[in-house]
C-alpha cells in the first residue's frame, strides 16, 4: 500500500471511500490535535470538547460515505466548519436550557442596560448591519467574500482565516481592508449605514 502520509486530504478521502480505513485514520492522525484544540479553546470544557470532537468526526465519516463530501483540497476547513456547527449547537442548547421568560419577572432583563449583555434595541441594530453585510458581501470578489464571511459570520481569527485560506496574515488582512472598503462605498451608493 502507498505511504498514507505522503498522499493529499483529497485522496485519503477518495482511498477511504475504497474502504480503506487506514486513510481515514491517517486523515485523523492529521488534524486531531488542531481540531481539538480548538474545540477546547470555544467550550473551556474537557468533557463537552471531547463529546463535540468525536461527534464531529462521526459527522464527517457519515458525510464521506454519503458521497457529499466535496474534495476541494480544503478537508481541515470543512472538519472545522462541522465543528463549529457542533459547538454552536451546544452554546444553543446550553443557553435555552437556561431561559428565562420576561413575563416571570418584574423588571424588564431584556432591555435594562444593567441586566443585560446588550440591550434588544442594540442587538437589533447589530442583527440589521450583519444582514446588510451579508448582502453587501455577495458583490464583493471571491477571495474578499470569503475574508468576510469567515471572520463576521465564523468569527475566526486572522491567523485562522490565513491558515484556512492557503495566504498570509497579511493577505488576510489586506482583502478584509479591500472588502470594507468595497462595501462601504457600495452602502454609501445605497444609502445603507454601516457600523464597519
Amino acid at each position: 500500500m502507498e505511504n498514507l502520509h505522503l498522499l493529499t486530504d483529497d485522496e485519503l478521502v477518495q482511498l477511504y471511500l475504497a474502504d480503506c480505513n487506514e486513510a481515514f485514520d491517517e486523515l485523523l492522525e492529521r488534524y486531531k490535535d488542531k481540531l481539538y484544540n480548538y474545540i477546547l479553546f470555544n467550550v473551556h470544557n474537557e468533557d463537552t470538547a471531547n463529546d463535540i470532537f468525536q461527534e464531529t468526526f462521526v459527522r464527517a465519516i457519515m458525510t464521506i460515505q454519503q458521497r457529499r463530501y466535496v474534495a476541494n483540497g480544503k478537508f481541515y476547513a470543512w472538519i472545522t466548519r462541522i465543528a463549529r456547527n457542533q459547538i454552536i449547537d451546544q452554546f444553543r442548547m446550553v443557553k435555552s436550557e437556561n431561559l428565562i421568560s420576561n413575563d416571570e419577572v418584574d423588571v424588564d432583563i431584556f432591555n435594562n442596560v444593567k441586566l443585560a449583555d446588550q440591550p434588544l434595541e442594540a442587538q437589533l441594530v447589530t442583527e440589521q448591519t450583519m444582514e446588510d453585510v451579508h448582502k453587501l458581501m455577495n458583490h464583493l470578489p471571491d477571495n474578499q467574500r470569503e475574508v468576510v464571511y469567515m471572520r463576521f459570520f465564523q468569527d475566526l481569527s486572522f491567523k485562522e482565516i490565513a491558515e484556512q485560506t492557503g495566504v498570509g496574515i497579511n493577505t488576510a488582512l489586506g482583502r478584509m481592508r479591500y472588502a470594507i472598503l468595497n462595501m462601504r462605498k457600495m452602502a454609501s451608493d445605497h444609502d445603507i449605514s454601516l457600523a464597519l
